[in-house]
């Protein structure tokens, strides 16, 4: 019985892994795993130490560990580098948390959007679509050839360089530019 309860389990196993390899994806040079939380998994991820941080500073962390779910449009460090010199030094000032929740909560929209469900939301509103974030403001989704892009309220733009990094609470977006809301 022993020896047959232990076959299930391990063919269970092999069924499964696949499934879950086939959704991790790589970025910043580490495995995001579908079955870690948004935190736990950007925490790894070199390419965006710079949000970590922000994360941190603005007091997000428990939040973003929740269970959600949430989309992330997830900036990389080098995003936060195209940023007016001293930009992100002064915004995890304790003085600017407020400031900085706002632009950080700006990045989240509540749900679990993956990339289909974007271009579906584009295609519908006739090459753009408008979503409302977390924080109260709105992006403007759209598409170039085969990219989708952020437009935020400021009219600066970004595009989604990886998409479907799927997470236990929700989904990150990598994106190439901080959104500004107004």
């Amino acid at each position: 019985m022993k020896k047959l309860i232990f076959a299930a389990l391990a063919l269970a196993t092999f069924a499964i892994a696949p499934a879950v390899q086939a959704q991790t994806k790589m970025v910043g040079g580490a495995a995001m795993y579908p079955t870690k939380n948004i935190v736990e998994n950007a925490v790894n991820s070199k390419d965006h130490t710079t949000l970590v941080a922000a994360v941190k500073a603005a007091g997000l962390v428990e939040t973003l560990s929740s269970k959600g779910p949430f989309t992330v449009f997830a900036p990389t460090n080098e995003a936060f580098n195209k940023l007016p010199a001293g930009t992100v030094d002064n915004l995890v000032k304790p003085e600017n948390k407020a400031t900085l929740t706002k632009i950080l909560t700006y990045h989240v929209v509540a749900g679990k959007l993956s990339a289909a469900e974007l271009w579906a939301k584009v295609k519908a509103g006739m090459g753009k679509a408008e979503l409302t974030t977390v924080s109260g403001g709105k992006l403007t989704i759209m598409a170039k050839g085969k990219k989708l892009y952020l437009v935020d309220e400021k009219g600066a733009q970004s595009w989604i360089t990886i998409a479907d990094v799927n997470q236990s609470n929700g989904v990150i977006h990598v994106v190439n530019t901080v959104l500004m809301p107004n």
